[in-house]
């Protein structure tokens, strides 16, 4: 199989022939049709993630069909529509497991992390973290909503907002883009935060009931004077500006931070306290959730804006996505 590999830390992206694996036990095959390329597949092209093994082939916005299933797999059949996210697998023993938490599994699995990723023709991955594509999206639609879908659905729908509810999304990227149009179809009051008188045209085809433009004015006095959110979502990867929106969060209003930043936060207690607001993150999800997150898209419309690229050209989508002129997904296609 053809597959794209990172050698080393930092290295370049090299198109390799690699035979095609096998599936072990609790384990599928899947023949990828398209992949995502996501801001954190830096993670395994600089090699910032701790104790990662090279060769490594990224990708965890995977989607393609079931081809081969290991032995002990039950669930899945070949000829499955099927898709693979950050979430990699769980272990089923530790305490959150035990729980039915398994996306804070102590020892979870990510994808092209602790496997090869998506950036092949060919992938392996536990029977565990596979999801069901609904026929009604097509794969590379469906390869986005992997993570940067699921990621922002899965938090809103967990935020315990109520139809109705004054809701922002800081960001009209490639997470906030597909967030406001959540956040529209799940019924909020959406109010989409970005920089640019450019971007409000964008806001309203996505959905947003009003636009706040960052260069006219401090986008917390727009959202305090609308009577304050109940929701913020952060989707922006920028700590100074998520950490100036806090005081535009009404009573008991919350801001779920998913725009992973190294960056810390400058939030003082008192804003925190005055208010009763709360600050939290949220990571991806697992399997079910992808599913839930894909069953949604189909039903409401939602969809990611894409750009395609062939899998020969992986440096270069990698290239367009990192220097941010990507609008607002590159994705990879197999050669059929």
């Amino acid at each position: 199989m053809k597959a794209v590999q990172v050698s080393r830390p930092g290295g370049n992206f090299e198109v390799v022939e690699r035979p095609i694996p096998e599936p072990g036990r609790f384990h599928v095959r899947i023949k990828v049709e398209a992949c995502g390329v996501c801001h954190s597949d830096v993670l395994v092209k600089e090699g910032s993630f701790p104790g990662l093994q090279y060769p490594r082939v990224p990708g965890h916005e995977i989607a393609g069909r079931i081809d081969s299933v290991g032995p002990d797999v039950t669930q899945w059949k070949p000829g499955q529509r099927v898709g693979v996210g950050w979430h990699g697998g769980h272990c089923f023993k530790c305490d959150p497991c035990r729980r039915g938490n398994f996306i804070l599994c102590q020892f979870e699995k990510i994808t092209a992390v602790s496997f090869d990723g998506g950036y092949a023709e060919y992938v392996v991955v536990p029977a565990e973290a596979v999801a069901a594509i609904p026929d009604e999206l097509s794969a590379d639609e469906a390869a986005p909503l992997m993570c940067a879908g699921i990621t922002v659905y899965n938090s809103l729908r967990n935020a315990a907002a109520r139809a109705g509810d004054l809701m922002a999304v800081q960001g009209i990227g490639g997470l906030g883009h597909l967030g406001v149009q959540y956040a529209r179809q799940m019924g909020f009051r959406t109010v989409a935060i970005g920089r640019g008188a450019d971007k409000a045209s964008l806001a309203k085809k996505l959905g947003a009931h009003k636009y706040i433009d960052t260069d006219a004015g401090a986008p917390a006095e727009g959202l305090k004077a609308m009577g304050g959110a109940h929701l913020i979502l952060a989707t922006a990867p920028d700590s100074k500006a998520i950490s100036a929106l806090v005081d535009g969060l009404g009573p008991d209003g919350k801001m779920i931070i998913v725009g992973a930043s190294p960056e810390p936060l400058t939030i003082t207690p008192l804003q925190l306290i005055f208010g009763r607001r709360t600050v939290r993150g949220w990571p991806s999800g697992t399997a079910m959730d992808s599913e839930d997150t894909l069953r949604f898209s189909s039903l409401t419309g939602v969809r990611p804006m894409i750009e395609h690229y062939p899998l020969e050209k992986a440096a270069d989508a990698y290239d367009q996505m990192i220097s941010g002129r990507a609008r607002f997904r590159v994705v990879l296609t197999m050669s059929k």
